[in-house]
């Protein structure tokens, strides 16, 4: 996919930045503490959850450093560290620093994880102008590399794939990896999300033209996609609590739950269907 234009870019940037101010003062005004503790925990293989009770971020372990992927809000970092900490491992044995898209509460606290941990910041290129307008405390947003659709991230004998899967931002990215458990390979899957936030202008949409055709074009990619573990920029896409409940019971691995995630896609198409519609019928009038 070509590069953005520059003043689109500028357009976009502006945008994020407004949404990412939006988000994060919902979140400090909210009745539900985004950066209340989870208990850190073993998905399957060597990827872990480390997020808070609302924000997923996840550490995908290797014998040559450790992947996060989602530093969340700045704020939020402490949570992240605490439970790597608890799982055993070194925070400063992160390497590899990427991120669902540039929303405050999923990539803010980018910055601060680099300067705690070193760890290289990745990002898809359609994000990257967002990201320049986040800036906690006046930091520069670290970026050292930026990713393309399709491409690989490599650490430690574990690769992650990142599709591109637009709409809710225009680099919002879903990762992809295999891991093995009992002797047994699973596709795993951490969607970045799909869903239509209140407001969202999906027709005449002059600060993102596409955002409706790259909303549709994200349902069809990620309908290609194997998955057997769902996972998700937020824990209620994959409805953490419940299944992390069920996991302390013990038996079958709750995270092994490609028919979830068909259901996710399927609720989420249907919002995104009906919202169109209702746009197209309202633009009309």
């Amino acid at each position: 996919m070509r590069p953005c234009k520059l003043v689109l870019c500028a357009i976009f940037a502006l945008v994020a930045a407004s949404q990412t101010s939006a988000q994060t003062k919902q979140a400090k005004q909210g009745k539900t503490d985004w950066n209340a503790p989870f208990p850190a925990h073993k998905v399957i293989g060597n990827v872990y959850f480390v997020g808070s009770a609302e924000l997923a971020s996840f550490l995908i372990t290797t014998p040559q450093g450790h992947i996060l992927i989602n530093s969340d809000f700045e704020a939020t970092v402490p949570v992240i560290r605490a439970s790597v900490e608890k799982l055993g491992f070194k925070f400063t044995d992160i390497k590899i620093l990427l991120g669902s898209h540039a929303h405050g509460d999923h990539m803010e606290g980018d910055a601060l994880v680099k300067e705690l941990s070193g760890a290289r910041v990745m990002a898809m290129e359609q994000d990257v102008p967002w990201l320049r307008k986040m800036t906690p405390g006046n930091k520069p947003h670290p970026i050292d590399k930026v990713l393309k659709d399709g491409e690989q991230v490599t650490l430690g004998g574990t690769t992650l794939t990142a599709h591109l899967t637009a709409g809710h931002t225009p680099g919002c990215t879903t990762w992809t990896t295999k891991v093995d458990e009992n002797g047994k390979s699973y596709n795993v899957l951490i969607v970045c999300s799909v869903g239509v936030n209140p407001g969202t202008v999906l027709v005449n949409n002059k600060d993102y033209p596409s955002i409706a055709d790259d909303y549709a074009r994200s349902f069809k990619v990620l309908r290609t996609l194997p998955v057997d573990v769902f996972l998700g920029a937020h824990g209620s896409f994959y409805n953490l609590s419940t299944k992390y409940a069920s996991l302390q019971k013990g038996g079958a691995n709750p995270f092994i739950d490609p028919a979830g995630f068909k259901a996710y896609l399927d609720d989420k198409e249907r919002a995104f269907n009906t919202e169109l519609a209702a746009q197209k019928a309202n633009s009309k009038k």
